[in-house]
């Protein structure tokens, strides 16, 4: 439906007329107005004009199970029915949150102890670090209050999770980063890689960087390292060889936490159930959201070790209280949601999967390698990248900075695909339901839409 007697205009003009979108140009919105999208079933969507998609970023990296599954819509149904909210504040509790948080800690790669619950991974991740401040004062600590994190790392956009964040555009005009916080190298071989240096060697350097930093901030202020075991919205960036064993090493010396920001991640997406699993992370804090629900619901989870949660727990004891939470977090609904968005993964092999089919797709686009546009492709299980260039001799791309991406985006589309142009970068992560005949359709239409580009460009 596009019109509604009681407000006039088409759903598109009343989307202009009254909608703020996130990540948008917003003077550029009301010219071209929106794509509306009306329903979902299995790995497609569908518009308000019934064209079909293949949804290749999950949404946004994040719907494991499709857009259709019975068996969430179930689980939220009943519960709704049952318990449609309740908190977690002064000793409340509920059956979902109990079983979930029992289920988190059980699945953890590493030794884990407590989960708190929140509503999104920006959320998450600003929670950590607000515990990481009160767990330096319960330590008498005061002055060990800095983190590190990485540029073109991405973790959220409220204030403290933005400055986490290192890309740009997420800081102009914003005021951000925050003081206390300093980013490091992004750890991609293929673009910062020096002439001549082998990866393991570019590995080494970026583990030199990492203790540079911390070595001038003064090793006794650094509390937390933050890192995605895979770089999601920065450009789906993979680690090269040895680096997370190198840079544990120095965290190691150091005594400082590593948060694994699993938002992406976790629960299969680099066909390990978590991205830690797959390069030997041995993460304090795990945040996890996004496919924890397959975004069904909003819900965020903060997974951490004994070492992490005593001294909250002793400083809550000497306040009376942990003066933090909120009204959503461990939805009772959320959490059901969760549990059996679990077990339909487990149930279904899709962390097998998307090892098998992932590999399959990565393979199909590595052989589009020798196309003039395309620089690098990479990936890891069921996530994967593009890196579109103009000169492949220097790796550069002529023009306006993400002009290349979105023209291949615009291609996509009308080919029955999206993706996530990142810049110039193409990010690709569909569901992990993902048939080997749906990662070719993805694959054709990539290799269309790089045809239908090089074409306007030459004209």
């Amino acid at each position: 439906m596009t019109q509604n007697a009681n407000f006039p205009g088409t759903l598109a003009d009343r989307d202009i007329r009254h909608h703020f979108h996130a990540y948008t140009d917003a003077i550029r919105h009301a010219e071209v107005g929106p794509m509306i999208i009306e329903r979902g079933e299995g790995v497609h969507v569908y518009d308000a004009e019934g064209r079909r998609y293949i949804e290749g970023l999950a949404g946004l990296w994040s719907v494991a199970v499709g857009f259709d599954e019975p068996r969430l819509i179930a689980a939220a149904t009943e519960q709704m029915k049952k318990l449609p909210y309740y908190h977690n504040f002064a000793h409340r509790s509920h059956g979902p949150a109990i079983e979930l948080a029992d289920k988190l800690v059980a699945m953890a790669p590493v030794p884990m102890s407590k989960v708190f619950f929140t509503n999104s991974g920006s959320e998450a991740n600003d929670s950590v670090l607000k515990m990481i401040w009160y767990r330096a004062n319960a330590m008498g600590q005061p002055q060990r209050k800095r983190v590190i994190s990485r540029k073109k790392g991405y973790h959220g956009v409220t204030i403290a999770s933005a400055s986490l964040t290192g890309l740009p555009n997420n800081h102009r005009s914003f005021d951000l980063p925050l003081p206390g916080i300093a980013h490091t190298t992004t750890p991609h071989y293929w673009r910062e890689g020096l002439d001549g240096e082998t990866e393991e060697e570019f590995a080494t350097r970026c583990a030199n960087d990492l203790e540079e930093l911390i070595d001038s901030a003064g090793p006794d202020t650094v509390a937390a390292f933050w890192a995605e075991p895979v770089m999601g919205a920065g450009g789906v960036i993979v680690p090269p060889a040895t680096y997370w064993d190198k840079i544990q090493a120095v965290l190691a010396r150091h005594d400082i936490l590593l948060i694994a920001d699993e938002v992406i991640t976790g629960f299969g997406r680099t066909g390990r159930m978590f991205g830690s699993e797959t390069y030997g992370m041995r993460p304090d804090v795990m945040v996890l959201s996004k496919q924890l629900t397959s975004s069904y619901m909003p819900f965020s989870a903060i997974v951490m070790n004994e070492r992490f949660y005593e001294p909250l727990a002793r400083e809550s004891h000497v306040i009376g209280t942990f003066g933090h939470g909120s009204t959503g977090g461990g939805h009772p609904v959320g959490a059901a949601v969760a549990l059996e968005n679990i077990a339909i993964i487990e149930e279904r092999g899709l962390v097998d999967n998307a090892r098998q089919v992932g590999a399959h797709l990565r393979g199909r686009l590595a052989a589009l390698a020798d196309h003039p546009l395309v620089g690098e492709v990479r990936g890891e299980g069921l996530i994967a990248a593009i890196e579109l260039v103009n000169d492949k001799a220097t790796k550069s791309v002529s023009g306006a900075p993400g002009a290349l991406g979105a023209r291949f985006f615009a291609a996509a589309l009308r080919h029955g695909l999206i993706i996530r142009n990142i810049g110039d970068s193409i990010g690709i992560c569909p569901p992990l339901i993902l048939t080997q005949s749906q990662a070719d359709e993805i694959a054709q239409a990539v290799e269309n839409a790089l045809s239908d580009v090089a074409a306007e460009l030459a004209a």
